[in-house]
């Protein structure tokens, strides 16, 4: 007699995107529509997503990559300027500073949080005695608002421009003197960045966007999404107008080197449709949190597996949740780790290999091992379990119960 087939193991990324119906329905019409970029669907995502923020302005493109050079361009950032960003970040946050030529300083983070620590920062910036440094651009890591309020503070006694990547942060929001201040609103920062990458609260495919309360801003963001291409006000009168004064109906120009760094409407539509769920998404991502908490603190002992922590006086958004494990106490490597779990059908990933420790910024910068005990200290013991808000909490108690399995069987096998 042949044995019953074992059941099929549900697999659990670190992070999965949410399609509903509707979201499909709203793609298919514009499908449907005259309009498959360049269209109406992108005005009404970034006035959606204006209205969701508190801002004035939000300006969508291609992704948070090309919103970070955006905002690099529309700051006229380039050669013989600084940018100042976080040592624990993705590869994005400083390479938009060498896109236009810049060069970057990193600061170091708070190993407990994995966020920008204010005094390695301050370091950087006591050591700027030419103010070179225009732009810093810290980093709302794992969906934990940054100390803004104080960084905002800095960077206005520097002289520099405060670019908060919140890429990780939609839904998030801080307090500060009594008031509560949306991440994006532009209370603190000049200019903020998203991202609708799938594994985002939001997703648009790919995508992102530029919050900014500012006109000039905005309009020269606008510029340089689409070419550095201009259909009004014109710069060459002779060849723009027609006889009568009014504009040749072909004509365009360029005054500036801009990119294509435009959204379509058929992402438009989708990061429209999932944006209405944002405030649920926010709520089961902080209900999962509170889970794995609970059940962290009842499976291990203090200390070996302890999740980042959180300050008061913040709405965290989760985009991920990062625990960090003693392995060199449980005599288990971190890969080991993975590929364990990764066969019980548990996906976990590492946020983020610190930037200035990369080959490329070693070469450029002269960076390397010791720079940067924070960033270093918290990498060694970083882990992303599964978070999104369609996992179950059955899903969460088995993440955990294998978890403790495969750290207690590291533990033995010393």
């Amino acid at each position: 007699m042949e044995s019953a087939d074992k059941p099929e193991i549900k697999f659990l990324p670190y992070g999965h995107q949410g399609i509903t119906q509707e979201d499909i329905d709203a793609v298919v019409e514009v499908l449907k529509s005259d309009w498959l970029t360049q269209g109406p669907m992108v005005a009404a995502f970034e006035e959606a997503l204006a209205r969701k923020l508190g801002t004035a302005h939000a300006v969508a493109c291609s992704s948070g990559t090309a919103a970070l050079h955006l905002a690099m361009l529309a700051l006229g950032i380039g050669p013989g300027d600084k940018v100042a960003t976080s040592a624990n970040t993705f590869l994005a946050d400083a390479n938009c500073a060498r896109y236009v030529g810049a060069d970057v300083v990193f600061a170091d983070v708070d190993p407990d949080t994995g966020i920008l620590a204010v005094p390695s920062l301050e370091r950087l910036l006591a050591a700027d005695v030419e103010r070179r440094i225009k732009v810093i651009i810290p980093v709302h890591f794992a969906g934990q608002p940054a100390a803004l309020p104080r960084i905002h503070e800095l960077a206005q006694a520097h002289g520099a421009t405060l670019v908060d990547d919140a890429c990780h942060a939609l839904g998030a929001s801080y307090e500060h003197d009594g008031a509560w201040h949306v991440v994006g609103s532009g209370a603190h920062a000049a200019m903020t960045v998203f991202s609708f990458h799938p594994v985002k609260h939001v997703t648009s495919g790919e995508g992102g966007a530029v919050a900014t309360s500012d006109d000039r801003l905005a309009n020269r963001l606008r510029l340089f999404r689409n070419h550095g291409m201009i259909r009004q006000d014109f710069e060459i009168p002779a060849m723009a107008l027609a006889p009568d004064g009014s504009a040749n109906p072909w004509y365009y120009e360029m005054p500036a080197l801009g990119y294509n760094y435009r959204l379509t409407d058929i992402q438009s539509a989708l990061g429209y449709s999932q944006l209405r769920r944002l405030d649920g998404s926010v709520h089961r991502r902080n209900e999962i949190a509170r889970l794995y908490h609970r059940l962290i603190a009842e499976h291990f002992e203090p200390g070996l597996v302890r999740p980042l922590e959180t300050a008061p006086g913040v709405v965290h958004a989760y985009h991920l949740f990062v625990v960090r494990i003693d392995f060199a106490r449980l005599r288990i490597p971190r890969a080991a780790v993975m590929t364990r779990l990764r066969r019980a059908g548990i996906g976990t990933q590492v946020h983020y290999i610190p930037v200035p420790l990369q080959p490329y910024y070693r070469s450029y910068g002269g960076t390397k091992p010791g720079d940067f005990p924070g960033a270093e200290a918290y990498y060694a013991q970083a882990l992303s379990l599964p978070m999104y808000p369609d996992l179950t909490d059955g899903d969460c108690i088995r993440v955990i119960e294998e978890l403790a399995l495969v750290l207690t069987a590291g533990t033995h096998s010393g």
